[in-house]
């Protein structure tokens, strides 16, 4: 089993986006340094802000990018190396438009699915990290997903996103220790919610 070392949650920086969806990276990792009493500090080398938990008993290091989403993997690459944290051992939570809000998925490896902030850093690392895919829907058009991405969901979706990341947040010494299979049978098993996605349907799966 491979653990954890790095946990990356992506979004974009500054407030015009916060909050939006785009961002459901940043906000986990927020639940996650609250939850484990950490706080956040600017860090140049690593062109993004940074903090250090301890999760079970083990050494993690929390990084959002502060390069805008196109450019993630220009933070993440040299975090990872400077650490010499290997491809397995790295986490990256993000928003999935594939995905209802309220649902979440635990997945190893794979492609970028059109998602930006995972294309680059596919470009930079490879495919084979950990993905933490948080759901925001889908607007139904795929010319409107830019802007979509970008705006804030209605109060009821944020709430439906807070509790997929209460979700992870709770499984999160599991996730650390390398016991996906686990955490997998307990996320993907959950109830769906009956709340529908932004638009009429979800964009084709990955």
């Amino acid at each position: 089993m491979s653990t954890v070392k790095l946990i990356v949650g992506l979004g974009n920086p500054g407030s015009k986006y916060e909050e939006t969806r785009h961002n459901a990276g940043f906000l986990l990792l927020d639940e996650i340094a609250r939850a484990y009493g950490a706080s956040f500090t600017p860090d140049k080398k690593f062109q993004g802000e940074t903090a250090r938990v301890t999760i079970a008993g083990k050494d993690v290091r929390l990084l959002k990018p502060t390069t805008f989403m196109n450019l993630s993997g220009e933070s993440v690459q040299p975090m990872s190396s400077f650490y010499r944290i290997e491809i397995e051992n790295v986490l990256v939570a993000h928003d999935e438009l594939d995905l209802l809000p309220g649902t979440v998925r635990l997945k190893r490896s794979g492609g970028h699915g059109g998602h930006n902030g995972l294309r680059d850093i596919i470009k930079h690392l490879g495919r084979d990290f950990i993905r933490v895919r948080l759901g925001i829907g889908h607007p139904g058009n795929a010319k409107q997903v830019s802007s979509f991405v970008l705006k804030r969901a209605p109060s009821s979706e944020q709430a439906l996103l807070q509790q997929s990341i209460d979700d992870v947040v709770r499984e999160l010494p599991q996730i650390v220790s390398g016991d996906l299979e686990k955490v997998m049978q307990v996320l993907h098993t959950k109830p769906k919610s009956d709340t529908p996605a932004a638009g009429d349907k979800p964009a084709a799966a990955e």
